[in-house]
């Protein structure tokens, strides 16, 4: 089936086989962050970013990448429907605007999509019903994706909005998996269950390492390792999520920059009792104020790594227990795997910090698992293996591209 659309530039329909632009929205809070790309030889024709919305210090900064310079605006911008209009007269400025015949949808990033939405699913009143009674479990994240989806539909109402969801490749997890031990009634009563974020990350990287290895997807058994400021881990088994870090929300599993991580969960209730601290209070303080940047006034991997090197006492802990913590996942979900190919660094910790992946697999040559210190060494923007040409298991550098992700599943949504 062909889909048909309203050509403003025109007044008259056109098929959507002739347009073949999708630009991506990541709306947050107070930003936007956009792309837009050329879905025939999948490149990128400019990004933008616009952040602090609302305040009278907002920042546009649009960077064609077909020719041209950054270009950069300062002053208030007062909404999300202000920032998506000055982002569409930038691209206008570049002969790129919203109102292009070649442009053939508008994909958005949603961060929770529960249970419901486990593909790419074209935005309709009752979409977003769904992802609004999804806000409680989801609440600093589904209220600015709501956000930008209504702008983008007042701006561009005949085009086709496309919600892609973080949480919906890891709804192929099993029930086991998924469910926590909790009662089932009060469970399912308000929706807890791991639900798993960073989606469209682990499932591009996954995809993109079975390439590097030359094998089809179905047939490898991958641990993602999704590491940045926010950080995930994922076991996936032929192409499928079977186990996740992030849980009901992205608070579980690895330390992060800010983020605990797991915590027993009767640490909130002492806080609580014995501290005096109100669930708002607790709540700031395992999000914002733990990880990395709680154990030792930084989150940004690269001082940290300085400051162990001039033996810090703080930052060597810090360290020492983040990479604890990613051993224990990567052993785990080895258990869960039953059979590894490869492990997979991705995101801005992943990519670019060797000493993370060398003291991350460091000690478990049983597992088959090592690294190459040439090859780790080595500074890439390119998908590479880093463990030796004899491994049993390999080790692989994928630089994840989640914006391409979401214009993919968008595109080829509108175009079956």
């Amino acid at each position: 089936m062909t889909a048909m659309t309203t050509d403003p530039t025109s007044g008259g329909s056109r098929s959507m086989n002739d347009a073949h632009r999708v630009l991506v929205l990541n709306s947050g809070s107070s930003s936007v962050k956009y792309q837009l790309l050329d879905m025939r030889d999948r490149s990128r024709l400019a990004t933008g970013l616009v952040e602090r919305i609302g305040e009278s210090s907002s920042r546009l900064v649009h960077t064609p990448l077909k020719g041209g310079e950054p270009r950069e605006r300062t002053g208030r911008i007062a909404d999300h429907e202000e920032a998506l209009k000055a982002a569409a007269e930038e691209l206008a400025a570049d002969g790129l605007g919203l109102d292009s015949p070649e442009l053939a949808a508008i994909g958005h990033r949603v961060v929770h999509g529960g249970l419901k939405f486990s593909e790419p699913t074209v935005v309709t009143d009752e979409v977003l019903k769904e992802i609004e009674r999804l806000v409680p479990v989801a609440p600093l994240h589904n209220p600015a994706n709501i956000t930008g989806i209504r702008t983008a539909q007042a701006l561009r109402p005949d085009l086709p909005q496309v919600a892609v969801f973080d949480t919906a490749f890891h709804t192929t997890m099993p029930e086991h998996a998924a469910r926590y031990a909790i009662d089932v009634g009060t469970a399912d009563a308000h929706r807890i269950r791991r639900y798993g974020f960073h989606g469209t990350s682990h499932a591009y990287v996954s995809r993109r390492t079975a390439e590097l290895l030359g094998r089809p997807l179905s047939d490898v058994n991958v641990i993602v390792l999704h590491l940045g400021n926010g950080a995930s881990a994922s076991a996936v088994a032929g192409g499928r999520c079977v186990e996740t870090s992030m849980g009901l929300t992205p608070l579980e599993g690895l330390v992060m920059g800010t983020r605990s991580g797991d915590i027993d969960p009767a640490v909130t209730f002492h806080l609580k009792r014995v501290a005096g601290m109100s669930t708002d209070e607790i709540d700031v303080l395992l999000n914002k104020r733990s990880g990395l940047v709680g154990l030792c006034g930084d989150n940004d991997m690269r001082e940290i790594r300085r400051r162990v090197d001039e033996g810090d006492e703080r930052a060597t802990l810090a360290f020492d227990i983040y990479i604890h913590r990613l051993k224990k996942y990567i052993g785990a979900y080895s258990a869960v795997l039953g059979r590894v190919d490869a492990v997979v660094f991705t995101a801005g910790v992943g990519e670019n910090s060797a000493p993370v992946r060398e003291a991350a697999l460091a000690g478990l040559e049983g597992f088959g698992l090592a690294v190459d210190p040439d090859r780790n060494a080595v500074r890439s923007g390119e998908p590479r293996l880093i463990s030796p040409e004899d491994a049993r298991v390999a080790v692989a550098v994928v630089p994840t591209d989640e914006e391409l992700e979401i214009a993919g599943q968008t595109f080829d949504l509108v175009h079956n």
